[in-house]
């Protein structure tokens, strides 16, 4: 369980912060970096979750509760490396079961989608303007965490990268699914438009 009585600690104040593990690095590290924009999705659902309270869309804001939680998941994964060395606790992993609620997810808002015939500008309803943002930056933590795994000696888990990158998938064509229940519909790119 989580206690905190105390925000500020002075630990962190040379540029270190500790690793779940208990190792320090620098805040600039890579696995920092893609965790801490873990969170940054998190926040960007949050913005989405402001406007998914209406009868309509609580389908998906229940969907979006728990993937929030899933990220703190995600988050902890990433926060203690799996070096192989043993903790004196069981660390939290992201699990593939949770990559195939996802897609499950993913083809119940897509069943009753119109196909695609150019790519969609961000807009519409304003939870659909949030989900492109937030997707943005899922894309964003899955590219930090490809990098952080291609490190010498880092470690992240198969299942954290299939998750971060079916959420954006998730992320997009619910954007979609919202301005299709709302009555928006999508705005489509229109290639060219403005070159002459």
């Amino acid at each position: 369980m989580v206690v905190l009585n105390k925000i500020y600690t002075r630990t962190g104040d040379a540029g270190e912060t500790a690793l779940g593990s208990g190792e320090r690095v620098s805040k600039a590290h890579l696995r920092i970096s893609a965790y801490g924009t873990v969170d940054e999705t998190n926040a960007a659902i949050g913005l989405v979750r402001l406007h998914t309270g209406e009868s309509s869309l609580e389908q998906l804001d229940a969907m979006l509760l728990r993937i929030q939680n899933e990220l703190f998941d995600l988050g902890a994964d990433l926060c203690v490396p799996d070096d192989g060395k043993p903790l004196p606790y069981e660390p939290l992993r992201m699990t593939m079961a949770q990559c195939t609620r996802l897609e499950e997810e993913i083809d119940a808002l897509n069943s009753d989608l119109q196909p695609l015939r150019s790519f969609v500008l961000p807009g519409g309803h304003a939870a659909a303007a949030f989900l492109h943002l937030a997707r943005t930056v899922a894309r964003r933590a899955e590219r930090e965490m490809v990098a952080l795994k291609a490190g010498d000696g880092e470690h992240v888990s198969p299942a954290a990268i299939t998750y971060v990158n079916r959420l954006s998938d998730f992320l997009f064509v619910a954007s979609r699914w919202v301005n299709a229940r709302s009555g928006k519909g999508d705005i489509l790119w229109v290639p060219g438009q403005t070159r002459t």
